[in-house]
């Protein structure tokens, strides 16, 4: 039964935050951070590289839906964790989303395969973090993690920030899953790969 309130209905409000949060991030990523990923990753899928997407928790949950859409495309993709993972080495490229850009896991994975001779793309809030510190490339996320303040002035004085509808990691979460999907679109027109196409590469037997 549909609320006679809905403009004031609590999960709405969380919802409106969130989206409206999205539309203003995507209008202060730069421009030239995207391009760089894309162009990073089509020369990933050329190649036949293999793609190392890693996040720790709910970015880690983000990542795995960009892998998946990764390898719906064609690209050689894995998710760290998971448990069939190659060896990543020379030449292949490892991407780490943390929204703080200090979560240990994903700064020592970051670091061993920048050590090895991969390439490594940090989608962070915080290009000065030990994980932008690494990366070969930083793609600036807006939003707030879990260890943010509201003191935070980017997130307040830029975008708008209201603490209580959208607690933690949610902002940069959600933000970055967009923002990825936003990227599916791209390689799908530069590589010219179509929906039928994607499509038979998805899973035919499901849970």
């Amino acid at each position: 039964m549909t609320s006679l309130n809905n403009e004031n209905h609590a999960a709405l409000l969380a919802m409106k935050e969130i989206a409206n949060f999205v539309i203003k991030a995507a209008e202060v990523i730069d421009v030239k951070e995207i391009d760089n990923l894309v162009n990073m990753l089509i020369e990933a899928y050329n190649k036949k590289s293999k793609v190392l997407v890693m996040g720790a928790g709910r970015s880690g949950l983000v990542g795995k839906a960009f892998a998946m859409r990764l390898l719906h495309m064609g690209f050689n993709s894995y998710v760290l964790g998971e448990t069939i993972v190659p060896s990543i080495t020379k030449g292949d490229l490892a991407i780490a989303i943390s929204g703080s850009g200090r979560t240990q896991l994903i700064v020592d994975a970051a670091d061993a395969a920048k050590k090895v001779g991969s390439k490594v793309i940090a989608l962070t809030t915080y290009p000065d973090s030990p994980l932008g510190s690494i990366a070969d490339m930083v793609v600036k996320i807006p939003g707030r993690s879990k260890i943010s303040k509201m003191d935070d002035y980017f997130a307040r004085q830029i975008l708008g920030l209201h603490e209580p509808l959208a607690p933690l990691g949610t902002l940069f979460e959600d933000t970055t899953m967009i923002f990825l999907d936003g990227i599916v679109y791209s390689l799908m027109t530069k590589l010219n790969i179509s929906e039928d196409e994607m499509r038979s590469r998805h899973a035919n037997i499901e849970f």
